[in-house]
């Protein structure tokens, strides 16, 4: 189970921190590593930081943007460390870690974190399906990378120790983010097509959808059902 969860670091600036995450993630038996544009590739510095987890950073796989990342993802929880001014499904480290091991048999999962300096924009955050804050004190908030990573992988492992024995059940099945990317896709321009959504000021509808189909959560089946209902209206559309 711990092999499917994915850590992806979005353009990380110092390799030194992605040496440190990669320490973190061996000390709680994760190993998937994943980095978005980093300003540096993995180098010396990263290496010794790594300590004795070198395995996990030399596996690390290395790619241009966040979609080729969580592509082949079912559930991705992006941290944030700040309120956005759309509201989005909000997770704390627990919950995050037990929808981390619930569905992870089903396909790989995702914890996706910014940069150092600002996090992910609300572009990126809007790609996962879900947040998690990490509930430090707020008069000294200050996190850095691998200490985030650690917090959190911290909570899967006791997770995944507890429930070893007893797996999640497999009930549902939810789209993969390339599927649910499609889908907004095709939303879009379903809806700009009508006239609904206008393509030169097209405002917040996009990211509230996107909010609200993320609260929702929908199954791979009832995705299905809209995609089809979106069909019906282009058929309708076009005659």
């Amino acid at each position: 189970m711990l092999d499917k969860i994915r850590i992806v670091l979005v353009n990380t600036s110092h390799t030194g921190n992605i040496g440190s995450v990669a320490r973190a993630m061996k000390t709680m038996g994760l190993s998937q590593l994943t980095l978005v544009d980093p300003v540096q590739p993995p180098d010396s510095h990263a290496s010794a930081l790594a300590a004795g987890a070198t395995d996990v950073l030399h596996s690390a796989q290395i790619v241009d943007d966040l979609p080729s990342a969580i592509g082949d993802c079912g559930l991705v929880i992006g941290t944030s460390a700040r309120n956005r001014t759309l509201d989005w499904p909000l997770l704390g480290p627990r919950e995050a870690a037990g929808k981390l091991l619930e569905e992870c048999p089903n396909y790989n999962v995702a914890l996706v974190f910014g940069r150092e300096n600002s996090g992910l924009t609300n572009e990126e955050l809007q790609q996962c399906t879900h947040h998690v804050h990490i509930p430090s004190n707020p008069d000294y908030s200050s996190l850095n990378l691998a200490m985030a990573v650690q917090t959190l992988a911290y909570e899967v492992r006791m997770q995944w120790l507890e429930a070893n024995e007893h797996p999640a059940g497999t009930e549902s099945e939810y789209p993969l983010t390339e599927d649910l990317e499609r889908f907004y896709g095709h939303l879009e321009q379903t809806f700009t097509d009508t006239g609904f959504i206008i393509k030169q000021h097209p405002g917040q509808v996009m990211a509230k959808l996107r909010r609200l189909f993320s609260r929702a959560r929908p199954e791979a089946n009832e995705l299905n059902i809209l995609r089809g209902m979106l069909a019906s209206v282009d058929k309708t559309q076009n005659r």
